[in-house]
């Protein structure tokens, strides 16, 4: 029986491959589909597992999160330094650090922070040391930089029109191990200095910080543009000037009119770093900065549901827990799965029943084999088993094909995502994959039937006179 089996598929070889094709593709989207979300889910909940508790702004839960955890850019409210200071203090927090985002470097994200945010979360170093003065940044693992290698950051990403800070250099100082999260593809280098570049943190810098929030001002370049309003000279009317003439062109060095001078001064709202300066970890509640973000990680469990509820209840201030705006995504992403899944499920039954009108003309047209067999001697259930037996092999053959297909393409799609984002997404069977699979093989079992059914019932003789 399995030899003429054989010999028939490879008689018929051309059809039986498109036959093969059709299923495997219907099943390769539905199982790409579902190990593609569940990969997604994963590896965002391993990226945020390091983060308890995120201090923000008012403003958009989730977005708070994109930027703190998956360093996604966008324009976050400041909140005021003085909280920084607080938070350290509180005795239900083991440690709280800042984190300031606004410049790239080669399409890398430069994240503002401090030593103990890196050593608290990062496993040690691959090469070099951490930073300790102020011109020092560390890279994450996937980051193209050795330790030596020199960092001119870029206000905004140079693709969408950010410019150089002109006499800035970082220097890296070491290269973590990786991590896992999206963290391995940022350059993180001294919160102080993000302050400095954006003329924040200076001994001059007396302005309200609350007056920034009342405005609608956001983000770290937002705030030092009221650096510069609160000047007592004219420097208000060079950043005008400055901002206009860079709104119309830039002059053929990529600056405008006021930009730098000779001696490399950076344009106004913006200053310099001292590349030797000591860090200076220890905040002033009167002299820090206004923040995006503060990562904090509390003592218990129980001081976080504490700290959360303080800090939501504040009106400076929003509290979240990175999980708990994630499971509100992974809400919306199983909404989309269920009707990408609804569409898979669609073209799977348009597969089968196109499979079953051919497999049922396929049989009206052997109808002279089939009597011929009938004829030198073979029971019906041996003709019943050859018919069935073969569309069940093509069937069964295009399901494993779907399900290899289905993983190689979550796996391709997970690493370009990985290459990216800088976090991976494990794409992995489930138990709930093994039955759908036992589903699917009974499925192909029970429409292997109909043809041989058919098979089954029609006489030799009738057979042979047609």
């Amino acid at each position: 029986m399995i030899r003429l089996v054989l010999a028939d598929l490879k008689r018929l070889w051309a059809g039986s491959l498109v036959i093969v094709l059709l299923i495997a593709l219907a099943v390769a989207l539905g199982v790409g589909i579902t190990l593609q979300e569940r990969a997604l889910r994963l590896g965002s909940a391993r990226a945020a597992e390091k983060f308890d508790v995120i201090v923000g702004a008012p403003g958009s839960e989730t977005q708070l999160v994109l930027s703190s955890v998956f360093l996604q850019p966008a324009a976050l409210p400041l909140m005021p330094g003085e909280l920084l200071v607080e938070l350290n203090q509180d005795p239900r927090v083991e440690w709280a650090a800042p984190v300031g985002f606004s410049d790239f470097h080669a399409g890398y994200p430069v994240v503002g922070t401090t030593t103990t945010l890196i050593e608290s979360t990062a496993s040690g170093f691959a090469q070099g040391r951490m930073f300790r003065t102020e011109g020092e940044a560390v890279v994450g693992a996937a980051v193209d930089l050795q330790p030596g290698a020199e960092i001119v950051p870029t206000h905004g990403q140079a693709e969408h029109g950010g410019h150089e800070h002109e006499g800035i250099r970082y220097r890296v100082s070491g290269k973590l191990n990786p991590t896992g999260t999206p963290w391995d593809r940022a350059i993180l280098v001294p919160i102080q200095a993000v302050w400095h570049i954006h003329g924040m943190g200076t001994d001059h810098d007396d302005h309200d910080h609350d007056h920034d929030l009342a405005s609608g001002d956001t983000g770290l370049v937002a705030q030092a543009a009221a650096h510069d309003e609160a000047q007592p000279h004219d420097h208000e009317a060079d950043a005008h000037d400055a901002h206009e003439h860079d709104a119309d062109a830039h002059d053929a060095d990529g600056h405008g009119a006021d930009g730098h001078d000779a001696d490399g001064e950076e344009d106004a709202g913006h200053a310099g770093i001292d590349a030797d300066a000591p860090l200076d970890e220890h905040w002033e509640r009167d002299s820090t900065p206004g923040l995006p973000a503060i990562l904090v990680k509390p003592r218990s469990i129980a001081d976080a549901y504490r700290l959360r509820q303080d800090y939501r209840s504040d009106s400076r201030t929003l509290a979240v827990f990175p999980g708990e705006v994630l499971t509100g995504l992974y809400a919306t992403l199983g909404d989309a799965r269920q009707v990408l899944g609804v569409i898979a499920i669609g073209a799977q039954l348009l597969v089968a029943a196109a499979l079953l009108m051919v497999t049922v003309v396929h049989v009206g047209q052997r109808r002279r084999q089939i009597g011929a067999l009938r004829a030198f001697g073979a029971p019906r259930a041996a003709v019943f088993g050859i018919v069935w037996l073969e569309l069940f092999v093509l069937i069964g053959l295009g399901i494993l094909l779907g399900y290899a297909g289905g993983y190689l393409a979550a796996s391709i799609l997970s690493r370009l995502f990985a290459m990216q984002r800088g976090f991976g997404l494990p794409v992995a069977f489930a138990p709930e994959d093994g039955a759908t699979l036992a589903a699917l093989v009974a499925v192909a079992a029970l429409l292997a039937t109909l043809p041989a059914w058919l098979a089954y019932r029609q006489p030799a003789a009738s057979a042979l006179r047609s």
